[in-house]
């Protein structure tokens, strides 16, 4: 009976001084909970279109959490699950060399290079509006430019919650959230 009380007793000894590791190391355990994969990928992407990484590595987590091979129940494929419609549109206007469904699906690079050519068009296109810009990639730039026109929706985060469509309301929230996150997590990223 003595041994077994020793053994709880050591058990929750280690388990409170397991606790107390994870909360003393909490920028470890938040960079565990909140990993980029891919960084080389993003930041030259991210450069070459004016993007700041931490918001093309937050729509990657927001769209695939860093999974390779997805397709959306829509259709929507690759890190950052682009339509096919749209990657076509990108590959054309940006002049890449022919993109099908399947590298778009099962390649990162090319996924987040064609990602954030079309998220570096959307902010410009929505005056370096990051807010738009991430509902844009969601909603499309049509309904965006709908909201915005109509006094619908502002374009602000603060106005979040007149966003018409409630997974892009959702989804803004989300990607914001992983914006700032990445951005206290990794700040020379």
């Amino acid at each position: 009976m003595k041994n077994i009380l020793l053994k709880k007793r050591f058990l929750l000894l280690l388990l409170l001084g397991l606790i107390s590791i994870l909360f003393l190391k909490s920028d470890w355990l938040a960079s565990f909970m909140y990993p980029i994969h891919y960084k080389d990928d993003i930041r030259a992407s991210a450069s070459n279109y004016g993007i700041e990484p931490h918001l093309v590595a937050a729509i990657i987590r927001a769209e695939s959490n860093y999974e390779t091979g997805r397709e959306s129940k829509k259709g929507a494929l690759g890190l950052m699950q682009l339509m096919p419609t749209t990657a076509d549109w990108v590959v054309q206007k940006a002049g890449f060399e022919a993109v099908d469904d399947d590298i778009l699906r099962h390649r990162a690079d090319v996924s987040i290079e064609v990602g954030t050519w079309y998220l570096g068009a959307l902010h410009k296109q929505f005056d370096q509006n990051v807010v738009a810009a991430v509902a844009a990639y969601n909603a499309g730039p049509g309904n965006v430019r709908k909201w915005l026109d109509s006094g619908s929706w502002n374009g602000k985060m603060n106005a979040v919650k007149d966003i018409p469509f409630g997974e892009t309301r959702h989804y803004v929230q989300r990607v914001i959230y992983y914006y700032n996150k990445y951005k206290e997590l990794y700040p020379t990223f």
